[in-house]
Order: structure tokens, then sequence, then C-alpha cells
């Protein structure tokens, strides 16, 4: 079994150390843990900072194309590398690396096409009262609009097996969280969520402007 953990960057030259350190190399059950990094056109040294702290695999643009662009670029390299679980993790550094085999049990369990982390929104403390429920309610429309039900459905902490990466499209350079949930459920892929940690925010999300 051959996992791969692919981490969508734009200028991460600073938390991309800690992201990487925290990603066990070990998961029971599993062969090989490898990690895939895409850069997303930085104008740092987010490429050189990948190799230098243990990622096997860096794809670098020459512009920013938007993380749409960058996860589909990291699932076909995944692809062609022969992995049969992708995790996906951001390089902010957000998500607890330690978490990732919470993440792919259901997987190896084959209980799951795609396991997506539940942040617990209402526990995060730097989230605002208002955007706590904008979570919210955003995971209630889109769970519904799925027919799956996802808790924290902005969560980019996933895994996914080969099925799952070979049928979902991501067409465009925004992000994919709930483009995916979507597709997801109208392929009646198996979606299922786990409760994850976070770690301590690191800067503001490059996600959106406002």
């Amino acid at each position: 079994m051959h996992v791969i953990v692919q981490i969508p960057c734009l200028n991460e030259e600073d938390t991309l150390p800690a992201t990487l350190r925290d990603i066990p190399r070990r998961i029971d059950g599993v062969d090989r843990v490898e990690v895939l990094v895409i850069d997303d056109g930085s104008t740092d040294r987010t490429a050189e900072v990948a190799r230098a702290h243990g990622a096997a695999h860096v794809i670098s643009f020459t512009r920013n194309r938007g993380l749409g662009h960058a996860m589909r670029a990291g699932f076909d390299a995944s692809l062609a590398l022969g992995a049969d679980i992708v995790v996906n993790t951001d390089g902010d550094n957000q998500y607890y690396g330690g978490d990732i085999p919470a993440l792919v049990r259901p997987i190896l369990e084959r209980r799951a096409d795609i396991v997506i982390g539940d942040r617990q929104p209402d526990t995060i403390a730097h989230f605002s009262p208002a955007k706590r429920r904008l979570q919210q309610l955003g995971s209630r429309v889109v769970s519904w609009l799925a027919g799956v039900h996802v808790p924290d459905v902005a969560s980019g902490f996933r895994a996914y097996n080969r099925d799952a990466v070979l049928t979902l499209a991501t067409h465009t350079g925004f992000d994919h969280t709930v483009e995916h949930t979507i597709q997801a459920g109208h392929n009646r892929l198996a979606v299922l969520s786990v409760p994850i940690r976070t770690n301590p925010k690191a800067r503001e999300s490059r996600l959106f402007g406002s």
C-alpha cells in the first residue's frame, strides 16, 4: 500500500519545514509514505525548502495557477507514481500531520473512498463567532446538495483512494473542497469524516482576498 501526501504550496518557505516534520513516514498497514510538494509559482524558496526537508517529489509551476490546478497536478503525479491513497494537506501547517493515520484508516479498512478531517470549527479559538456560524451553514448546505453528511466541508485535510482520484474532476484554479464534496455525493462515493487536530494559526488564509 502506497500513500502519497501532497502539499499544494504558495510561498510557504517559513511554515513548510514544520508541516513536513509532522508527517509520519510509517503508518500501520502502509508499505510506503512519500511526500509530494506542488509549488504553485512561489516567489520564495518553497521548492528548495521542500527538497531540503524530505519531500520526495516536487512539482514547480512557472507562475501561480491556483489551488485547483495544483490539486490536479498533484493527483496526476500521484497516480503516475502508483499511489493507492492520496492525502492532501496545507503547507501553512494548519493541520496536524500526526493525524494522517486516522485519516487513511477508513480507506485501509475499505469503509470509505474519501475521508475528510473534521476540525470541529466550534472549538477553533481563532475563528470568530461569525466565521463559525458561516462554516456551519456552509457545511449544512453543501451536505444537502451532495447528499452526504460532512460537518466541516471547508477542510482541506483529506484522504482519497485511487478510485476517488480517478473519478473527481478539478476544472478551476479555485478551492476544491466544495467541488469535490458535491462530486463525491453525486458519484455515490463513500465519504466519511473523522475528527482531527489543528496547529496554532501561523498566517492568514490565502484562499480569499477578503
